[in-house]
């Protein structure tokens, strides 16, 4: 499109040829009124204040005044040793909490030669077969002094169990131990599509790992219910806060359903959000959340303890809001979104490199995203006032919007049944399609500008440098496995995982006992999954059109 430079400067809108497509709505397609007043903003009470109840301003009196958020970035490749030298070097930089990104095949529960692993071992994540691997992703890394969140699913009770034998093995209790399971296993059904046993059974095993935890690891939360997944299959914001908060109800009511006191079991759930690129929509979506929560812990399911009642997450920048396109503006988004999630009140926050749409991250463009999180918490200021957003007309607006438009999904899950109806008949694959669908058409007719994609193109494109993992890697971990399993007593492995199916079988037996003595004995992930497997089987998807 020619633009006509000599127009006066009162013309000057003409210079953006963008200018006439915008509608002025949020990224999820909320309209936005150009001005917003006094009428829009709602009752104090509603509100709240800092660190109490509903909890909308923060779930801590002082926030970032008393402490910052924990600044992690997700990190794994290759074999073990090599993820251990990027978390040191991490550290180092001044990180104050790992988490682990594990490859495809441990995701999945495979051992690195099994032949579904073959061309995956390692590449998008750390290759962990047996607690030997464990043992080497965390040397020299004293497990009392770390918070550890693992990103891993539906191995999540195998991994977690070789996490705590490592522990032991430094001599750590696992009273001491601090950290996080993403093993939102309903999620996975409704976005990521990683699992290994079906939804029923897959309740079942959660269950057990929030007892097991409230039992005997009690700092350590059993399960982050997450929506980052969620957003990143296509989802709105609404979307992703209602369905998230679904996924979490249905853990409480499975939880109290099995026995276990709310109050006490509550309070170790969190909770994992996306912040995209709209700023004061993600705003408004974390402040809804917690009060949306706390609310429904309250009222619904009656947990009188005020720690069950707070909603604490951990927050990661939007991977698909990066482009493959110019990949340097990712950091300008990156740093826009960290401080959305910031203003938001986030407890924790991983902000993405610039080249992960690319690749596994260089040691470069993680210091950067890491000198982001710093630059944000000691430069800009905005972790001196608790909440400064509240009172905004627009914010707070907003906010009440995004809580209204959860509660019409929850009436909506109620009505079907509830989440693993919603799950078994396709409706949260159905939505997210729908939403997906809309935002492409969005993007190809330029109603959304996505800059360098399909506007400020540019032609020619400088290559940035990529981290690229050795096909060797995949070779050395399994002959490495080869060795550990020549090595163990295959008598007492198996007899471990036959009592491992015993209690599979026994809908009223505890699990993490059995793999907990699975992993001591020397059995790999794979090999522990198949038993279980054996038991509980496999599920394939409704398909959704």
């Amino acid at each position: 499109m020619a633009i006509d430079y000599r127009k006066g400067v009162g013309e000057s809108e003409s210079l953006d040829p963008y200018r006439g497509q915008r509608q002025f709505r949020t990224l999820s397609g909320i309209p936005l009124k150009p001005l917003y007043t006094e009428r829009d903003v709602p009752d104090a009470a509603e509100i709240g204040a800092p660190g109490q109840y509903p909890f909308t301003r923060g779930i801590h009196e002082t926030m970032y005044r008393g402490r910052f958020w924990t600044m992690r970035q997700f990190a794994g490749f290759g074999t073990a040793r090599e993820t251990n030298q990027r978390f040191r070097y991490l550290l180092e930089h001044g990180q104050t909490g790992l988490s682990v990104a594990f490859d495809m095949p441990t995701l999945m529960g495979y051992d690195s030669d099994h032949p579904h692993s073959l061309g995956e071992v390692g590449r998008e994540g750390v290759a962990i077969d047996s607690i030997a691997d464990m043992e080497r992703l965390f040397e020299n890394i004293p497990l009392d002094q770390v918070s550890t969140s693992m990103t891993i699913n539906g191995p999540a009770p195998i991994i977690w169990a070789m996490y705590l034998v490592a522990a032991e093995r430094q001599g750590v209790s696992w009273e001491q131990l601090r950290g996080t399971l993403q093993a939102d296993i309903l999620k996975e059904y409704i976005a990521q599509k990683e699992w290994l046993f079906p939804p029923r059974p897959s309740m079942r095993v959660i269950v057990d790992m929030m007892a097991f935890a409230t039992q005997h690891v009690p700092q350590w939360n059993s399960i982050s219910i997450s929506g980052y997944h969620i957003r990143e299959a296509g989802a709105t914001a609404a979307q992703e806060l209602a369905f998230t908060l679904a996924d979490g109800f249905a853990y409480v009511e499975a939880g109290i359903k099995a026995g276990l006191d709310v109050n006490k079991f509550a309070p170790r759930l969190s909770f994992f959000f996306n912040s995209h690129i709209d700023f004061f929509e993600e705003i408004a979506k974390f402040r809804a959340a917690r009060r949306i929560w706390a609310r429904h812990l309250k009222e619904k399911y009656h947990a009188n303890n005020p720690k069950a009642w707070t909603m604490r997450f951990h927050t990661q920048t939007a991977g698909c809001s990066l482009t493959a396109q110019q990949p340097e503006n990712n950091i300008v988004r990156t740093a826009f979104e960290a401080m959305a999630a910031v203003l938001g009140g986030t407890q924790s926050l991983h902000t993405n490199s610039m080249d992960e749409v690319l690749s596994l991250p260089t040691e470069k463009s993680v210091k950067i995203a890491l000198r982001t999180q710093q630059i944000l918490a000691y430069e800009t200021g905005v972790a001196n006032t608790i909440d400064p957003l509240a009172g905004s007309y627009f914010v707070e607006a907003l906010t009440d919007e995004m809580e209204r438009q959860a509660e019409e999904y929850f009436a909506r899950i109620e009505e079907m049944g509830g989440v693993l109806n919603g799950i078994e008949n396709g409706f949260f694959q159905r939505e997210i399609a729908d939403a997906s669908y809309r935002y492409q058409k969005e993007l190809e007719t330029h109603q959304q500008i996505m800059v360098g994609v399909n506007a400020f193109v540019e032609q020619q494109e400088e290559k940035i440098p990529i981290l690229k993992i050795d096909p060797a890697i995949e070779a050395e971990q399994c002959r490495t496995l080869g060795q550990w399993r020549q090595s163990r007593d295959p008598q007492a492995v198996g007899h471990h995982l036959a009592r491992l199916k015993l209690a599979c079988q026994d809908e009223s037996a505890p699990l993490m006992p059995e793999i907990v003595e699975c992993v001591r004995q020397g059995a790999t992930e794979g090999e522990i999954a198949e038993a279980m497997k054996d038991v509980f089987g496999t599920w394939r998807e409704r398909p959704v059109f």
